[in-house]
């Protein structure tokens, strides 16, 4: 039916790609490009002569738009699937612009020099994608991603109005590691180490980085600490869900991560301040991230399951309701699948889904749109079969 043009091989392109080798029918070609093509090359071979799809290999600089440019005219796909760093984003925006391809990513632009992810920058170029007839989905990862589908879902056939929407995620597994970050330690620890903060009465409320702590009992999973952040979804869904009075975000973390994490803060080994290293500048942070595990090594160590979801509060016929929707996912089973983590898998399959969705047209519309804004019921259907199961609870514990 198309073509796929995948920029980037880590372990979320890694899950992506093995789920469009399982849907032939919509992939019959896939490209995989990366700055490391050996990698591509690799994944290449491992997936070749178990699909029917056809797939090829590029090296690309996702930072270098004319050689974006031309890479896309070469191989001609009919979407872009973005699963580089997010500090790429707008490159290879400019880039599907330029030659009328589609466009879809997993995460938010942020500039690399400073830890400030928001949408306007991509949301910047509606008018742009517009005018040219295609479609940017925004956000086709699991949070973002999923989260706001289940949001755009319960709006669809539960709510005449959601009014508290709390999106909890939960990662119950365990590598064995002291220390180790489930997907790019850069982005991990950026995220972790600002300030949280969350959407009430049409406004931001800033709190300290962990400064609020809740405890949760997931199902299938136990009794975990979470902690508030910031995180990008909430700043779409408080424009596109109607009747919304406050979203929050938390994301558990034990332990043993937090006392780690504090220590390299306190001696400024999670800074992104470049500093002089015997005549050479580096940056702090990303110096950390080469001695850290890879987290694609993560996945045949890690046990336990992932529960990520979402508890809206609102009203249906003028009655006050809550339901919880969320998907489990076990880190043993993935690997097995795949070869590789929850985190990755829970990300890279909604990657699939989105793509899938724009190639087939179901969610085709020009301009820049997150995914909540089109209808939910195929993605939450694909979500069934493509092995992210959800389940949908009634009157569930509610966060205080």
């Amino acid at each position: 039916m198309g073509k796929l043009l995948i920029i980037g091989c880590g372990g979320v392109a890694s899950v992506a790609i093995h789920k469009c080798c399982q849907n032939s029918q919509v992939f019959e070609e896939i490209c995989i490009a990366s700055r490391t093509k050996s990698k591509c090359d690799a994944l290449k071979e491992k997936l070749e002569g178990t699909t029917n799809t056809k797939i090829t290999t590029a090296q690309i600089d996702a930072d270098n738009v004319p050689a974006l440019i031309a890479l896309i005219k070469e191989v001609k796909p009919d979407a872009v699937l973005n699963l580089a760093l997010p500090y790429q984003d707008l490159h290879i925006m400019d880039a599907c612009l330029a030659t009328k391809v589609h466009y879809i990513d997993t995460a938010n632009y942020e500039p690399e020099d400073t830890a400030k992810f928001e949408y306007k920058w991509q949301w910047a170029y509606r008018q742009q994608y517009e005018d040219a007839g295609i479609t940017a989905l925004l956000g086709s990862g699991f949070d973002p991603g999923v989260t706001s589908v289940f949001s755009a879902y319960a709006l669809k056939h539960y709510f005449d109005e959601i009014n508290y929407i709390d999106i909890l995620d939960c990662n119950g597994g365990d590598h064995g590691y002291p220390f180790a970050t489930n997907f790019n330690p850069e982005i991990n620890i950026r995220e972790v180490s600002a300030k949280g903060s969350y959407w009430e009465d049409g406004h931001w409320v800033e709190t300290e980085p962990m400064e609020i702590k809740r405890v949760y009992q997931f199902p299938q999973v136990g009794e975990k600490d979470m902690y508030l952040l910031h995180h990008e979804e909430i700043e779409s869904l408080a424009l596109n869900i109607p009747g919304i009075k406050r979203i929050r975000f938390f994301m558990t973390f034990g332990q043993s991560y937090l006392t780690h994490l504090k220590c390299l803060e306190n001696v400024g080994m999670t800074s992104i301040e470049p500093i002089m290293y015997e005549g050479k500048e580096i940056v702090p942070l990303q110096f950390l991230k080469a001695v850290l595990p890879d987290p694609a090594s993560l996945g045949p160590r890690t046990k336990g399951k992932t529960n990520i979801g979402c508890i809206f509060t609102g009203k249906k016929d003028g009655q006050e309701k809550s339901i919880y929707i969320y998907n489990v996912c076990d880190h043993e089973a993935c690997y097995k699948e795949v070869g590789s983590q929850a985190v990755a898998y829970t990300t890279g399959v909604p990657a699939m889904i989105g793509a899938m969705l724009v190639m087939q047209g179901a969610w085709q519309k020009p301009g820049v749109y997150n995914v909540e804004e089109f209808d939910p019921d195929p993605f939450m259907d694909a979500l069934n079969q493509w092995g992210l199961p959800w389940v949908v609870e009634e009157n569930p514990e509610l966060v205080d």
